[in-house]
């Protein structure tokens, strides 16, 4: 679970700003099922968490933030790219550092994860366990201005010689420790705690982007019929007119296939394919909500996968469509529907999704929060959202510090708030408040009827 997020000029947050979702004392007897205990604490962490601000406020430069943190930490750095940090919009001061720290929940352990870094380089990093009050280092990095690396790591030298001879190299100036580590190593080599946090990172820690589609959908719907049915019966619930799903595997040759796409995709395809290890397999997700599969054995076959949406007739008959044929709210919701199903069945995970309300319905959007904090009550998963969808402001639904604010100052910098910053009564209208801008982060509208005005002057003079 994220527990918190530190940034500082990155896009356009300059001063440090934390997210931080440690729940509030204050708030003991509100929403209990909404948090989960801290390991070695007497905190306890939120399980959901809406952001709220006007369009180019900064919002989902927090999303942004933790995406880079996250390709940061797992992935390995070509030499002259740089940190590829992206400081500040509006400083001219190109030498000033941007520093990123964040805590997180990973396999009953708290972590804590940071670096600082320029243009070209990860200057520091360093990876904690917290224990209550104090940390275990587990390691610390600095580069030199001449370029070297150091890291400090007693315990991680014991861990296998694999591990030493990585920190006695140090690694690229310009990649994290940890990324070097993932890629150079097998899985089996990384030793307790960054398997721990590898995994995190890779597999716990979902980012989903406003345009972004669940590539796996049509294979994980025609192989697992448990998920098959919880998407049917979850559009079915949610109106969308659809009654159920319908999923087709059939075994096709290359030629076939490959008729059916643009050879510059297919070309693109067909070579991140030959990446993939024996028994892997390639996929590829057509504008229709088709895949088309290689499965890698010693002779690989090939596979096209459709998915039909089935509509019920006035008469009882049934109706199928094409999912590119549903609208683009049903479609944004049946990509969000895995997070759902992982949470559900998986009881762990995080989950951020960038303008959940993209497309949807603002009583779609609800239904997703709603049924996230009602089937996973026993769990450690976690919803973190970006919405602009005013219904989702609702203390019976939502504890007050799970209710965050983006806002620009007036030197364009974003500051970010939560509701527990300010002093509301249990009875008050939230949504209609923050409407009515008594917390911030809404657009201040000019005056658009200066803009009528060259039209009526010119219509008077002719």
């Amino acid at each position: 679970m994220l527990v918190s997020l530190s940034i500082s000029n990155f896009r356009s947050f300059l001063s440090e700003e934390t997210f931080s979702l440690v729940a509030s004392k204050r708030l003991a007897a509100t929403h209990p099922n909404h948090i989960v205990p801290i390991p070695n604490s007497d905190e306890s962490v939120l399980r959901t968490a809406v952001i709220y601000g006007a369009n180019g406020a900064g919002k989902s430069n927090l999303f942004r933030a933790l995406r880079y943190v996250q390709l940061v930490g797992l992935r390995p750095n070509k030499k002259n790219n740089g940190s590829r940090r992206e400081r500040f919009d509006f400083s001219e001061d190109s030498a000033r550092l941007s520093t990123f720290d964040v805590q997180f929940i990973a396999n009953e352990k708290l972590y804590r994860f940071g670096f600082k870094c320029d243009d070209s380089r990860i200057n520091e990093e360093w990876l904690v366990e917290v224990i209550g009050g104090r940390e275990r280092v587990i390691y610390e990095r600095v580069t030199h201005s001449d370029g070297r690396v150091e890291i400090e790591a007693p315990e991680l030298e014991k861990v296998n010689k694999k591990i030493s001879a990585i920190i006695t190299i140090g690694g690229p100036q310009n990649q994290s420790f940890l990324s070097t580590i993932n890629a150079t190593l097998e899985s089996e080599d990384f030793g307790d705690d960054l398997s721990k946090v590898i995994e995190w990172f890779a597999k716990d820690l979902n980012l989903i982007a406003p345009n972004q589609v669940y590539a796996p959908l049509a294979h994980e719907l025609v192989e697992d019929s448990k998920f098959l049915r919880f998407a049917g019966d979850f559009l079915k619930s949610s109106a969308t007119g659809i009654d159920h799903l319908i999923t087709d595997k059939k075994e096709m040759s290359e030629e076939e296939l490959k008729a059916l796409v643009p050879s510059d995709v297919w070309n693109k395809f067909i070579e991140h394919a030959s990446d993939a290890d024996e028994g892997e397999m390639g996929l590829l997700r057509m504008p229709n909500g088709d895949s088309l599969i290689i499965e890698k054995t010693s002779e690989n076959h090939f596979y096209k996968i459709s998915v039909r949406a089935a509509h019920r007739m006035g008469d009882g008959r049934f109706s199928q469509l094409d999912l590119k044929e549903e609208s683009d709210g049903t479609r944004r919701l049946l990509d969000l529907v895995p997070a759902l199903h992982y949470l559900h069945n998986n009881n762990n995970g995080v989950y951020f999704i960038d303008e959940i309300d993209r497309s949807m319905h603002p009583m779609l959007v609800r239904r997703l929060i709603e049924f996230f904090l009602a089937s996973c009550t026993r769990a450690s998963g976690q919803l973190i959202v970006t919405t602009h969808e005013s219904t989702l402001l609702d203390l019976d639904l939502l504890r007050r510090d799970e209710i965050w604010f983006a806002e620009k100052d007036g030197d364009l910098e974003t500051k970010i708030y939560s509701l527990m910053d300010f002093k509301v009564r249990t009875d008050l209208d939230i949504r209609k408040n923050y409407l009515n801008g008594r917390f911030g982060a809404i657009p201040f509208l000019g005056d658009w009827k200066a803009l009528l005005k060259p039209i009526e002057e010119s219509a008077h003079a002719n």
